[in-house]
């Protein structure tokens, strides 16, 4: 029996694009991918230590880890982003929208350049990666969009940023409907506060991680792994009948009111 349950979650066999794949939820998202078997891609754009640090890792463990360095709001980067997809492998399995940016400032403060720049990233990439890779997904295969709780709450300084997720969600549920009679299943990860780099760009910080564990029932913030292991959950055969749904990754904080 053990045997049986552990096979509904491997990975062996299966190549998965990892977008935003070497840093924070990303690189938890690589690790975890390729230790249940996966030949994993995974993408960045500027931080090359955390790129060599995620390959030293994978090398280390004996991992399937490469990693493409590219600009995924840019033809350039598309273009070579597929072209790395197509050269791995004539199938592709798995689809982990985590790459993110954007501003934490008040609305007032906020520029176009900032709202174009976060929603090309955030929301314009995923609808055109999943586009120009359509014909290379195989059946029996899954996409995952890794939102936040921006995307149906508000949060201060997060206005262009949660709004990007808000439609990177509702793009997400219509995918879900278009794309499952082929077999490709589309979900939503919605993890809460989880302590990564990028809260170094968020102001209060500090204050704002203190408070949020205090709010979580169970104690404290989930970690990247705890998330990285239900994205695995979401790709795995074990989730074959989950489709178009989002699962928060929270501690339990959302019941709070």
């Amino acid at each position: 029996m053990a045997s049986v349950m552990s096979d509904l979650y491997s990975l062996t066999g299966k190549h998965v694009l990892v977008t935003g794949g070497t840093r924070g939820i990303g690189r938890a998202v690589s690790l975890q991918f390729a230790r249940a078997g996966a030949v994993v891609i995974a993408n960045y754009v500027r931080d090359q230590k955390a790129s060599e640090s995620l390959l030293q890792q994978a090398q280390m463990e004996g991992i399937g880890i490469s990693v493409c360095r590219a600009d995924l709001t840019n033809s350039k980067g598309m273009n070579a982003i597929v072209e790395a997809v197509h050269t791995s492998s004539d199938e592709l399995h798995g689809l982990i929208h985590c790459a993110a940016t954007g501003v934490h400032k008040a609305f007032e403060d906020l520029t176009m350049r900032q709202y174009d720049w976060t929603f090309s990233l955030n929301v314009r990439s995923f609808f055109e990666i999943v586009k120009r890779l359509l014909p290379q997904f195989a059946s029996e295969s899954s996409i995952v969009a890794v939102s936040s709780q921006g995307a149906t709450h508000a949060v201060p300084a997060y206005s262009v940023v949660g709004s990007s997720k808000g439609a990177l969600e509702a793009l997400s549920r219509h995918l879900a409907v278009e794309l499952a009679p082929r077999g490709i299943r589309v979900n939503i990860l919605s993890p809460g506060t989880i302590k990564t780099k990028a809260w170094d760009a968020m102001p209060d910080r500090e204050r704002r991680l203190e408070e949020a564990a205090q709010r979580t029932p169970m104690g404290r913030l989930a970690s990247v792994d705890e998330v990285a292991q239900v994205a695995q959950f979401l790709c795995s055969d074990a989730a074959r009948a989950i489709v178009g749904q989002t699962l928060v990754v929270d501690g339990g904080t959302g019941l709070l009111v």
